[in-house]
């Protein structure tokens, strides 16, 4: 727990007494659990007050006991042995939380979005997607159809984002970094240029769990663009899109709330068309469906 190691390098940063404390409660608890008993005649009862306020201490079933004793260890230890210690775990899970398969979905992701601009591409994808997809077209209205891979792509999206995505240690990111800016802020307010310069190469030591936390999100981003691009080139073919694009079915015109009957291709919020507005109205309303009835959060948490 990176944020354990932290909180435990700010309260002994600068207080011998501090560390005294908390070296007493590793080594009193090295059984397990701890009591105020075991510790009182050598630990302030401020101090012990303090190792349970920050998370240190836990309630266990009799006693106290350390969230996270390796952690604790680590933060009693130099800034920048604990620094380099975490730069190089965090390197090598960054390493492999991207797999062959991520990496080559991201290369053929790449080359989907030329599928766009490139009318050639767009056709052989559309006539490729239009095997499976227009059995369905003859049973359903157009705007049917769409609302079919509007529930699909927010399905397979909300799946792939639950699953790939680690919250646990995107909260660990998150936690460490307003750690920082809060330590930033007490230490700017105190004047305490020393305690901020460390703040400073701390902040540039956690750039590294920035990038991390960048990766986490858009890993599951290349797997949807994988999956959704193809639809959307299928709908770009189908409906006409595009420079010199002709539409290879024939579609009734869409009836839009608010607007009433509109030509797909026609622009009814400035230049964005009838059929994008469609599709993203449905994906945002099953998307918001799917994550209710299947209780999944995407959002980071704090521990």
């Amino acid at each position: 727990m990176p944020r354990i190691e932290s909180k435990v390098r700010t309260l002994v940063s600068d207080d011998d007494e501090m560390r005294a404390a908390v070296e007493t409660v590793l080594e009193r608890a090295d059984d397990g659990e701890v009591k105020w008993l075991d510790v009182k005649g050598d630990i302030s009862s401020g101090q012990w007050g303090r190792l349970i306020e920050k998370g240190v201490l836990v309630e266990g079933e009799e006693g106290f006991e350390l969230a996270d004793a390796d952690a604790t260890r680590e933060g009693l230890e130099p800034a920048s042995a604990s620094a380099s210690a975490t730069s190089s775990g965090s390197s090598s899970d960054d390493d492999s939380s991207w797999s062959t398969y991520d990496k080559g979905a991201a290369v053929v992701t790449l080359g989907l979005f030329v599928g766009y601009s490139w009318k050639p591409l767009r056709d052989v994808i559309g006539t490729v997607m239009d095997v499976p997809l227009s059995p369905l077209q003859e049973f359903l209205p157009f705007y049917a159809v769409v609302m079919v891979l509007a529930l699909a792509t927010g399905l397979y999206s909300t799946l792939l984002q639950a699953n790939l995505m680690d919250m646990d240690k995107m909260s660990e990111y998150q936690e460490r970094m307003q750690e920082i800016q809060e330590r930033r802020k007490e230490a700017k307010e105190a004047g305490d240029d020393e305690a901020l310069d460390a703040i400073q190469e701390e902040q540039m030591d956690a750039m590294g769990d920035q990038l991390g936390m960048f990766k986490e999100q858009f890993r599951p981003m290349v797997w949807i663009m994988f999956l959704t691009i193809p639809v959307f080139l299928w709908m770009y073919w189908t409906i006409g899109v595009g420079g010199n694009a002709t539409a290879h079915h024939d579609l009734e015109p869409l009836v839009l709330p608010l607007r009433g009957q509109v030509a797909w291709t026609e622009s009814v919020i400035g230049p964005i068309q009838a059929w994008i507005v469609w599709y993203f109205l449905c994906s945002m309303g099953f998307t918001q469906i799917i994550r209710k009835s299947l209780n999944i959060d995407i959002s980071p948490t704090s521990a």
